[in-house]
């Protein structure tokens, strides 16, 4: 049990780390990361401090966390209650919503969000004529895995909240599986269990996930591509490329944060499944001890992680 809380921890501490470094280079490409950072970006209080980054405190986790603890208030009895995640969503939308995606600020500014969550999420897929899959819904999923029982069909129904499109399904399936298996089973799931997990959803996961297993350096994965940085299969790739060729938690960190891109999603993510891989006592104190709110969030996490493993003891 000891074992499991460590992963539980680690992974929470792993999301709320890589978001709030990677908040450092988000937005930027490689030249840009490298003239700011020459050196590389490594601690909070190195971060600049142009008009995007400033609005954040030194150390603090952006929207992507933000929602994963709209998710954790959800948590009721050993599930997710979808209706209060949904409130959850629609509260904190309706609030300050710094850093919030487009893709998601569409949805969740609908009037009858709450009560029609699956129809105004289903539509504004329609309306991108079936094109969005943006990585809103991949990177506040790692708690999902974190459950005990129906983990895949709770992934499923929480993407679905603000992300229709089946490869957003399956990039989150495919985290909380990863995530599950190595918190509760001791347990990495191999290349090709994750390969068979993405063919349920969408055959142009294969692609991606072919990618990360393949590349040997994370620069040849462009996440810092224009274009497509916010594209949901390029994190999923970026976390699978931490997951297979990352040795350490902060060397997975540092190399995912000092690729630029949509750098804070893509860190939130892949430093979760880190922290799930190695444990809390993996990640170093300073990246810990430095998170801005520290406190508030570990009483968040410890009374989620208490409720969980209770479960697990009662059964």
């Amino acid at each position: 049990m000891n074992a499991i809380k460590d992963k539980m921890l680690g992974c929470f501490y792993g999301q709320a780390v890589g978001d709030a470094l990677g908040l450092g280079t988000e937005f930027l490409n490689k030249d840009e990361v490298h003239k700011h950072y020459p050196n590389g970006l490594s601690r909070y209080e190195n971060i600049i401090q142009d008009a995007h980054r400033r609005r954040w405190h030194k150390g603090a986790w952006t929207d992507d966390t933000d929602m994963m603890l709209c998710i954790l208030n959800g948590f009721d009895n050993g599930k997710f209650d979808i209706l209060q995640v949904a409130k959850n969503f629609k509260d904190w939308a309706d609030g300050e919503p710094m850093g919030i995606g487009a893709h998601t600020f569409k949805v969740l500014a609908m009037g009858d969000y709450v009560e029609k969550h699956d129809e105004c999420s289903r539509l504004w897929w329609e309306l991108s004529r079936r094109q969005s899959a943006a990585n809103g819904a991949l990177m506040r999923t790692s708690i999902v895995g974190l459950v005990q029982n129906n983990f895949i069909e709770q992934t499923e129904d929480i993407c679905r909240l603000t992300h229709y499109d089946p490869r957003c399904i399956g990039s989150c399936v495919i985290a909380t599986s990863i995530i599950h298996n190595l918190v509760w089973n001791d347990k990495p799931l191999s290349y090709e269990e994750i390969k068979n997990i993405g063919s349920k959803y969408d055959v142009r996961l294969e692609e991606w996930i072919d990618l990360a297993y393949k590349r040997k350096y994370i620069s040849e994965l462009d996440l810092d591509e224009t274009h497509s940085i916010g594209y949901t299969l390029r994190t999923l790739a970026a976390a699978l490329w931490c997951y297979w060729h990352a040795n350490s938690f902060e060397s997975g960190l540092l190399a995912v944060v000092n690729e630029g891109g949509d750098a804070d999603t893509n860190a939130a993510i892949s430093c979760a499944i880190l922290g799930a891989k190695y444990g809390y006592n993996a990640i170093p104190e300073y990246y810990i001890k430095s998170l801005y709110k520290e406190r508030e969030y570990r009483h968040k996490v410890d009374n989620f992680i208490s409720f969980a493993t209770n479960e697990k003891n009662s059964n």
